[in-house]
């Protein structure tokens, strides 16, 4: 099947699959060279800790990249979190400002940048442990003021253009990550299935 088929919402593990000693080497390689000619991923069923589950197989290099795809009743139906948004006019000029940052902002995809502020802060609580440093709960953040939407576009794009590079909100979260209890909790409401 095309790949371009699969809705991303089912997708949920990769895993590299390479063949297992020489006698299935060419099998393995015929496999691999005819769904990458034809340009599909192939379907195919595993069983990993006593469950099955369905697995898109498509060529990587010179082996396999092997996604789990998640079953219907696994992914939510977006209808049930999406019918109650309100049908908002944006008006031109917000649009276009946001549009603005959005275009000075973007760059590309480097995964060596991502930071892992959970595990940071985690290490760094454990190294105190260890050194018997006091260890306090820390201060719950003060609710965010409502803000006009029209002001801090501008602030930003104003920030920008002065040489700070970085947004306001951007320079609070690299000078504030959060602590392991609050990250956890935020990564529970960004699930998507």
């Amino acid at each position: 099947m095309p790949k371009k088929e699969i809705d991303e919402l089912y997708l949920n593990s990769p895993y590299y699959l390479v063949p297992d000693g020489e006698v299935g080497q060419q099998a393995f390689a015929v496999i691999r060279e005819a769904i990458r000619k034809e340009g599909m991923v192939a379907l195919g069923r595993v069983v990993f800790t006593s469950r099955e589950h369905v697995i898109a197989l498509e060529p990587r290099g010179k082996g396999l990249l092997g996604m789990t795809l998640r079953y219907p009743y696994e992914v939510r139906k977006e209808d049930e979190y999406f019918d109650e948004i309100a049908d908002e006019k944006i008006p031109k000029d917000m649009l276009e400002l946001a549009s603005h940052i959005v275009e000075t902002k973007s760059g590309h995809f480097k995964p060596e940048k991502f930071e892992d502020h959970y595990e940071d802060a985690l290490k760094e609580l454990l190294r105190k442990k260890q050194s018997g440093q006091k260890i306090e709960v820390p201060r719950e953040r003060a609710p965010a003021k409502v803000i006009n939407l029209m002001d801090a576009l501008r602030r930003s794009v104003d920030a920008e253009r002065s040489g700070g590079g970085r947004g306001e909100g951007e320079r609070r979260a690299a000078a504030s990550p959060q602590t392991p209890k609050k990250a956890a909790r935020s990564n529970a409401r960004k699930r998507t299935g």
